[in-house]
C-alpha cells in the first residue's frame, strides 16, 4: 500500500446514484433496500408501468393486447431478480412502505463499509418472499399498475 502511495495513486472515492431516479446521493445519505422491499410497492409499480419508456406496454395491455401484458411481465421479472441492494434517495423513498429509519441505517453502514454492505434479504425478491406475496406482487404489477393513471379512468380508447 505504501508503494502505491509513492506513485500517488489514490483511493478511488465512493459515489452513489439513486437506482430509480439517477440523482447522485451524497456521501452518507440515502436510504438502502432490498429488491423485495422494492417490488412490494404497488406506488412504484404505478409509476414504473407509466413512465414514457413503459407506457405503451401498459396502454395495449389494457387493451387487451398480449404483447403488452408479455412485456410487462418481462419488466417485472427485470426488476424482481436484481440481486443487490437498491440505494434509494430522499425524492423516492416515499414510495416505499419501509423502515426509514432502518433503511437509512443500512445505507449508512454501506457508506462506512466502503460499498461492501448487504442488508439481511438482498437478493431476488421470489427467495426472500413467499410464494403467495410474490405471486400477488407480480398480479398486481404485471395486470393492474398503471391503470388509475391512464385517461378515462383507465379506460383505453
Amino acid at each position: 500500500m505504501a508503494l502505491l502511495d509513492l506513485f500517488g495513486k489514490k483511493k478511488k472515492e465512493l459515489k452513489a446514484s439513486c437506482i430509480i431516479t439517477k440523482e447522485p446521493i451524497e456521501k452518507g445519505f440515502g436510504y438502502m433496500l432490498t429488491t423485495a422491499e422494492v417490488i412490494s410497492s404497488k406506488k412504484y409499480w404505478d409509476m414504473v408501468m407509466t413512465e414514457p419508456e413503459t407506457l405503451s406496454y401498459t396502454v395495449s395491455h389494457f387493451k387487451n393486447q398480449s404483447s403488452g401484458t408479455q412485456m410487462r411481465s418481462m419488466i417485472f421479472d427485470k426488476y424482481a431478480t436484481i440481486g443487490k441492494p437498491w440505494m434509494i434517495s430522499d425524492s423516492i423513498i416515499g414510495y416505499f412502505d419501509v423502515d426509514k429509519k432502518i433503511a437509512k441505517e443500512n445505507a449508512q453502514k454501506w457508506w462506512a463499509n466502503e460499498g461492501n454492505f448487504t442488508p439481511d434479504k438482498t437478493g431476488p425478491a421470489v427467495d426472500n418472499l413467499d410464494s403467495d406475496t410474490y405471486k400477488n406482487l407480480k398480479d398486481y404489477a404485471v395486470l393492474e399498475a398503471g391503470r388509475n393513471r391512464l385517461p378515462v379512468n383507465g379506460k383505453v380508447a
